[in-house]
């Protein structure tokens, strides 16, 4: 749910938009006119010796000391440390009293030597040291007066980042205050940039020089452009092509303070208000490695379920349980797929979390549905926000206060108003919190055993501003009027310097005070932490709170959609985009955001299917479908005031979903071995094309197609009224998934027309790749006992050719995803093509688990020969397999394109073998010799 540009009146829908093309332009004024003012000469180097724990320790003394923005810190302490042969840090912060960092806990990383134990040492002039400090793959070098540093990459000497000032690129020198802290990089003009988010990105997944980039956690609707949106992702990875070759490396910056951060595309500038510098460079250099590299360190993308993988249906406005099971009963009798539905805050008592509804909801009632969608293999999940309404009669609040579980202002807990009317906040840094919060989740799930939790408005969301006291002489809320309006009795918090800040980063877009309608930066979590420090990390800490509690609960695998995230979020929750709006332009604002969070370590991620208001035309749900079906995270959500849009409420949108959802549920296998490998490796699972084909620049921008895994391309219509999308085309042979004997070859990247009437969605296959797919259904539990089939590619009529794929099955409830536990499988799946004979052959590690659950392949299909083929072999542990009810057929393959070399004249063919009961737990081989001749 939501509170800030949201489910405005008719009669301000056109103020709306207005403001929100007023705000853009008024973004954009803000970022051009932001010219660099001198502050300074920055620091000097006057020490630089080995570090006791590796890696170099020097210090630092200002130059000229200013007081824009505040004093300089005189003396700082610089650490420099290859920590892996990949990944490199340098860390800068006061030299004589400790300052604010992420903390150690929620983001496990080593910890630098302390600057009270190095000031003292004895120091060496920097002279006496090399200025080049050399790890396997990146260089650090600096210059000591004035001080600046840059990374190089050790193969090439090309340099990665480059905080020298000179006459092209002006900007400040190392500044460092209390309040301020500045640093930028000269980049090339080849610098192709990604990341730096949570925003919508009007100008697709590419980084648009002078856009501005604001990374503070907000509840603003993700309709604002170009503005701080969920969550606060410090990092971006940078792709760059040399003469054809491409290359990528990341830059993290892990800090939790707001900050701007200028793109001017030759130079990128960190503005900061807090904390320190804390720079992580990946030296990729593909960016596969780099994603690799990034969640090594930052935490491996969660494993998920297997259901989750399915599709989702929710609703805020779905007001009785008798609803909830209509839309279940619809979504069968309109044969869609369906595995979970949800409820918004519609089944609380009062919108309070961890209770039910008596009159709408109540517990027997909806004990007894849930029994029925469980035993069907059907999931429930329910939101909770963090704001714990301020009651006496609540037990969650009164087991909160006594337990001192809440977020502070001058010894008392910070009130505020969300959903419930009055709250506090709970403190997730707090070691006490984390046990009172999965104390109440287990209470929560004895009374109602949900499957997953969802956790809303945790940037964290405030009704109000400033400091506020509950009103005496009314009622607050009312219930009356929207319940979003403030209604408790406030004044601004503006006394101290962490309310109002030296220098304002454009928060939401519009400068607006940090404290904004959300918790008083100068309110205190545990120990004394501001909230100015440690504002965007509150719904991180309460994912990581989240997952020990449900994790703790049944030894299950946790599921968490989480709205607000940060660097690390990934390892323990989903993400959707948040509240998006049913237009066009939403729907392709949805790809860029998604691919994004891949880079973020969030893999799983989708956007409101439809979107959540107002309501979509039946053409833009029939195309969102389309798309949404290939989300990693499918599903439809909508806003208590939009119409109802499931997706049977239109027979055209019915039609659709049972077209994409049916191929998704077919994909099933290959999506969630994808979870797999982003779990082990960090894959993103939804990739831009340019992760395969990193050498084709023409898709280095581009935001209306992408990869799920290496191989499958999808290609939606995003515009109104079209039947055709033109689709780039990477060089090779493309395969479509909904009549593979369709091909699209191209020798070099290329754009095709490609129909698509309202019921279709292009999704292609490229060659060399071998997908395991089953036989689908309308829920995951079913699909998944059907029998497998083998698609391999080949490039068009190839005489010599190799494919790959793989295969990961489990226990899917069991918490780790991984082998060697006696509940997995992992298949390696292998195909040649050479000297006339075809061959497709299987490597399995731990059989077991495959072997117990009975499943086959049945079917294995081949694109792309030359011919149909004969003296089938087929050996399954070395042993020759019964042939008697194998049939093999042959299909010409359709060209809609014009083949570039006139080979359309070829009859090249799609060979399929079925009828095979090949067990998957088993190793087998198969073979034919392409005797006959299509």
């Amino acid at each position: 749910m939501f509170f800030f540009s949201f489910a405005f009146p008719p009669s301000l829908s056109h103020f709306l938009t207005f403001l929100v093309v007023f705000l853009c332009i008024l973004q954009i004024d803000l970022a051009s006119s932001s010219t660099t003012t001198r502050i300074g000469n920055g620091y000097k180097l006057i020490s630089i010796e080995e570090s006791p724990n590796g890696g170099l320790v020097g210090h630092l003394q200002v130059k000229q000391k200013n007081n824009i923005y505040g004093p300089d810190i005189p003396l700082l302490q610089l650490y420099v440390k290859h920590e892996t042969d990949n990944r490199l840090r340098v860390h800068i912060t006061d030299a004589e009293k400790q300052r604010w960092e992420v903390p150690y806990n929620l983001l496990p990383r080593e910890t630098p030597p302390s600057s009270k134990k190095t000031i003292g040492r004895a120091r060496k002039d920097q002279n006496t040291l090399t200025s080049e400090y050399a790890g396997n793959e990146l260089i650090f070098t600096y210059k000591s007066d004035p001080f600046s540093f840059s990374i190089k990459r050790k193969s090439n000497g090309e340099t990665l980042f480059d905080t020298t000032s000179d006459e092209s690129n002006p900007y400040n020198n190392l500044v460092f205050k209390d309040q301020y802290l500045e640093i930028s990089t000269k980049l090339p003009k080849n610098a192709s940039l990604y990341g730096l988010g949570e925003n919508t990105q009007p100008h697709g997944i590419k980084l648009h020089p002078n856009d501005p980039y604001t990374l503070y956690t907000t509840d603003i609707s993700a309709i604002n452009l170009n503005a701080d949106l969920y969550g606060s992702h410090p990092v971006y990875m940078d792709l760059r092509n040399n003469e054809g070759k491409a290359s990528a490396h990341a830059v993290l910056l892990l800090n939790s303070n707001g900050m701007d951060v200028f793109y001017r595309g030759n130079s990128l500038t960190y503005k900061v208000i807090g904390g320190i510098f804390d720079l992580y460079f990946f030296s990729g250099p593909s960016p596969l490695d780099v994603v690799d590299q990034y969640t090594a360190f930052i935490g491996r993308p969660a494993a998920m379920p297997y259901w989750a993988f399915g599709f989702h249906q929710c609703r805020w406005g779905y007001h009785n349980l008798s609803v909830v099971e209509d839309v279940v009963e619809n979504y069968k009798k309109a044969k869609i797929p369906l595995d979970v539905i949800w409820n918004d805050d519609d089944h609380m008592d009062g919108h309070k979390d961890f209770t039910l509804n008596p009159a709408n909801y109540p517990r027997p009632k909806l004990l007894a549905f849930l029994e029925k969608i469980h035993a069907q293999g059907m999931k429930y999940i329910v939101i909770i926000d963090p704001g714990i309404g301020v009651n006496k009669s609540y037990g969650v609040y009164q087991r909160g206060l006594a337990n001192d579980v809440f977020i502070k202002y001058e010894g008392k807990p910070f009130l505020a108003q969300v959903w419930p009317g009055a709250v506090n906040f709970p403190d997730y840094l707090n070691p006490k919190t984390v046990e009172w919060w999965g104390d109440e989740i287990r209470r929560f799930h004895e009374l109602v055993p949900v499957d997953g939790l969802w956790i809303d408005m945790n940037e964290v969301s405030n009704f109000c501003n400033g400091l506020c006291t509950i009103p005496e002489d009314r009622i607050c809320p009312n219930g009356t009027g929207p319940g979003w309006i403030c209604c408790l009795d406030c004044k601004n918090a503006t006394l101290t310097k962490w309310d109002d800040p030296p220098y304002k980063i454009n928060a939401s877009g519009i400068q607006a005070p940090i404290g904004y309608k959300t918790i008083a930066t100068s309110a205190y979590h545990y120990n004394g932490v501001l909230e100015y420090d440690a504002h965007s990390l509150y719904g991180f800490s309460q994912a990581i709170a989240t997952h020990k509690a449900l994790q703790g609960l049944e030894g299950k695998r946790p599921f968490i959609l989480t709205r607000s995230t940060y660097v690390g979020s990934g390892h323990y929750a989903a993400h959707w985009t948040g509240d998006n709006k049913g237009t066009w332009d939403d729907l392709k604002y949805s790809i860029s955001t998604m691919l994004n969070f891949g880079l973020f370590g969030v893999p799983m991620v989708g956007s409101d299917i439809c979107g959540f208001y107002p309501a979509p035309t039946e053409e833009l749900c029939n195309r969102w479908i389309e798309l949404g079906a290939f989300y990693p995270f499918s599903r439809d959500h909508a806003n208590f005031y939009s119409p109802r849009q499931e997706l049977y409420q239109w027979k055209s949108v019915a039609e659709s979903a049972r077209n994409a959802l049916g191929m998704r549920y077919k994909l099933l296998p290959y999506l969630y071995t994808l979870n797999y490998e982003a779990h082990i490796s960090g894959a993103p699972i939804a990739r831009p094309l340019f992760f395969t084909f990193t050498n084709e620049t023409k898709l280095y921008g581009l935001s209306t197609q992408f990869l799920l895994g290496s191989s499958l391309m999808v290609s939606p219509v995003l515009d109104k009224d079209k039947t055709k999308v033109n689709a780039l085309f990477p060089p090779g042979s493309w395969y479509d998934m909904f009549d593979m004997t369709k091909v699209i070859v191209s020798k070099e990247s290329h754009y095709f027309e490609l129909d698509a009437p309202l019921h279709v969605i292009n999704v292609h296959l490229y060659q060399n790749a071998i997908i395991p797919m089953q036989q689908g259904g309308l829920i995951s539990k079913e699909a998944r006992t059907t029998p497998f089939t083998l698609i391999v590619t080949f490039p068009l009529g190839a005489k010599e050719g190799e494919a790959k794929g793989n295969l990961f099955l489990d226990n899917d409830e069991l918490p780790e995803m991984k082998l060697g536990n006696g509940y997995s499988t992992y298949v390696d799946l292998y195909a040649t093509v050479s000297k006339g004979t075809v061959k497709v052959w299987s490597d399995v590690q731990e059989s077991k688990f495959a072997l117990e659950k009975g499943w086959i392949v049945g079917k294995v299909v081949v694109l792309g020969l030359e011919g149909i083929g004969s003296d089938l072999e087929v050996n399954v542990d070395g042993e020759a397999a019964n042939l008697d009810a194998v049939e093999v057929s042959a299909a010409n393959h359709e060209y809609p394109q014009k083949l570039e070399d006139g080979a359309d004249k070829m009859k090249n063919v799609m060979v399929e073998v079925k009828g095979l009961e090949l067990p998957v737990g088993k190793k087998f081989t198969m073979s034919w010799k392409m005797g006959i001749k299509a």
